[in-house]
């Protein structure tokens, strides 16, 4: 990762208009079909939260905007792509992990279950420093109609949170909320990605 001078880049206004907004966060609300992602899952034995992690990886890699980050009062570029989930350890609390991202599903999975395995006992965060790290938080036991993060003006990193998925007479679905950092990107680069993780999800072979 390295420092960037944003004025030569394509965020050059968005820094200067939202870097000292008192609240520079959006969040979007999409309901996603997981229809296929469950039946992955139930076919497969994979984890539901593994294979959202993967997609929604799957979905940011392809757009450049998820490669840049405001750090402090700095514009970061990164080479790769991080996921973080929340683990329940050991002591009947939460700790954080985050799994680089590879375009590789069953290394991915090997990384989560290792990685996730590994912070419920130590009960220790799971940190990269030198990823674009996007944050999930899924509250799987309880049907919630969608939240809006916390902004703490440390963490900038793009967020997504989800409960627990509807049954349908045939579908499935699951709405999620995706918080960003204005700076980082536009709504049109958020809704591409809500987009593309549509995509991704429906191309899950099942």
């Amino acid at each position: 990762m390295k420092e960037i001078n944003p004025s030569e880049t394509t965020r050059a206004y968005a820094f200067e208009m939202w870097m000292n907004a008192p609240m520079p966060m959006v969040t979007f609300f999409r309901t996603l079909d997981v229809t296929r992602l469950v039946r992955m899952s139930k076919r497969k034995g994979l984890k539901f939260n593994m294979l959202m992690c993967w997609c929604i990886g799957r979905a940011a890699s392809g757009i450049k905007e998820f490669y840049m980050l405001p750090v402090g009062q700095k514009l970061i570029q990164y080479e790769s792509i991080a996921v973080n989930t929340i683990v329940a350890d050991k002591r009947g609390e939460v700790s954080s992990c985050d799994i680089s991202f590879s375009d590789d599903l069953r290394k991915f999975n090997d990384d989560y279950l290792h990685l996730t395995r590994q912070v419920a006992e130590t009960c220790e965060n799971h940190d990269i420093a030198d990823s674009m790290v996007i944050g999930t938080s899924a509250l799987a036991q309880y049907e919630i109609g969608g939240a809006v993060g916390m902004y703490s003006g440390v963490f900038n990193n793009p967020f997504m949170i989800w409960g627990k998925y509807r049954r349908h007479l045939f579908r499935t679905s699951l709405t999620v909320s995706f918080q960003f950092h204005h700076t980082q990107m536009d709504g049109a680069h958020a809704a591409r990605f809500l987009d593309n993780l549509q995509k991704e999800i429906n191309a899950l072979k099942a």
